[in-house]
């Protein structure tokens, strides 16, 4: 990877819609070379897939949450799974060792949502306690392609 393709990521980042030939603009190559290094970029994992971020509320405020979900039948709880897949707010699904079974994370446009979909979760026949944390400030929020595996030290 250069720096060519380190900016064309950089834009990507800043506006995965933007079209090729913009963006070719923007890194002072041709529309047709963009492409091949976006499409190679994708084949190399660089950029592993678009997304869409949940804007929030008018100034762009999402309120996160952690929801811990205690099934009544760990085994057979596949019906909450399903139910929570199609909630829109749920960003982050997990199912866990140890007390509770599933982790989920929640970014809604405001407390009210959370609420809402808190006490959705909470009557799903089949969950039998939850536990939720509001998220007050974020520390370290890495996307997965800027993890450093390696210790710092």
């Amino acid at each position: 990877m250069d720096t060519i393709d380190e900016k064309i990521i950089a834009e990507l980042t800043c506006n995965a819609r933007i079209s090729h030939s913009e963006l070719a603009g923007k890194v002072l190559l041709s529309r047709n070379a963009v492409r091949q290094r976006i499409e190679r970029l994708e084949r190399r994992g660089h950029i592993a897939g678009y997304t869409i971020v949940r804007a929030g509320d008018e100034n762009g405020n999402v309120v996160s949450a952690l929801v811990l979900v205690h099934r009544q039948d760990r085994m057979r709880g596949g019906d909450v799974l399903a139910a929570l897949k199609r909630i829109p707010e749920v960003v982050i699904c997990e199912i866990l060792s140890g007390d509770f079974d599933i982790m989920v994370r929640l970014e809604a446009a405001s407390l009210e949502r959370v609420r809402a979909i808190w006490e959705d979760i909470a009557q799903m026949p089949g969950v039998r306690d939850t536990v939720t944390a509001l998220t007050l400030s974020s520390v370290v929020n890495r996307p997965r392609g800027e993890r450093n595996t390696t210790p710092q030290g």
